[in-house]
């Protein structure tokens, strides 16, 4: 009897350079180990994240996305990781009316000294979307993405 492969989902995480990347570098300078699964990406601000780079990122393969940014009230350009926050909010709707399960976009505060969180939250969530399972999207030829789509096309009307 052969095992079935477990499923290893991509997870694209998004990262707040002044206090998130900072962990999730803490929890690697301390041998911390989480699911090599997360691609992280740096910005200045998770503010700064444009919903559509979410979008993108599940069109482009992602299993899953994870935002981590700073705590309330100590985001390094005031009030961002609240606009982060209503942004998330909206994601999940979108993401729901697309037929996406919202679990698979998640937000994280963790501060630069949360090595040990960070690489928690990491492994937590690779182990929710493994339980979700692959976010099974048509994959896309690099060239025109619109001649694999079978368009049926209307019959002529004349009125």
């Amino acid at each position: 009897m052969s095992e079935q492969p477990t499923f290893e989902p991509i997870i694209i995480g998004f990262t707040c350079n002044w206090c998130s990347y900072r962990a999730a570098d803490m929890a690697g300078t301390a041998r911390l180990k989480y699911p090599p699964n997360v691609r992280l990406i740096r910005l200045m601000c998770s503010g700064r994240l444009d919903p559509t780079f979410v979008l993108k990122a599940f069109s482009g393969g992602a299993d899953g996305v994870l935002i981590t940014g700073c705590h309330p009230g100590e985001c390094h350009y005031i009030e961002q990781n609240y606009k982060m926050l209503r942004r998330l909010l909206l994601l999940k709707r979108v993401l729901a009316g697309m037929g996406i399960e919202p679990e698979r976009l998640k937000l994280v505060w963790a501060s630069a000294a949360e090595g040990v969180k960070f690489a928690r939250e990491m492994t937590i969530f690779v182990e929710e979307i493994q339980k979700l399972g692959p976010l099974d999207w048509p994959s896309w030829d690099s060239g025109n993405a619109h001649h694999n789509v079978a368009v049926s096309h209307p019959e002529e009307v004349t009125v």
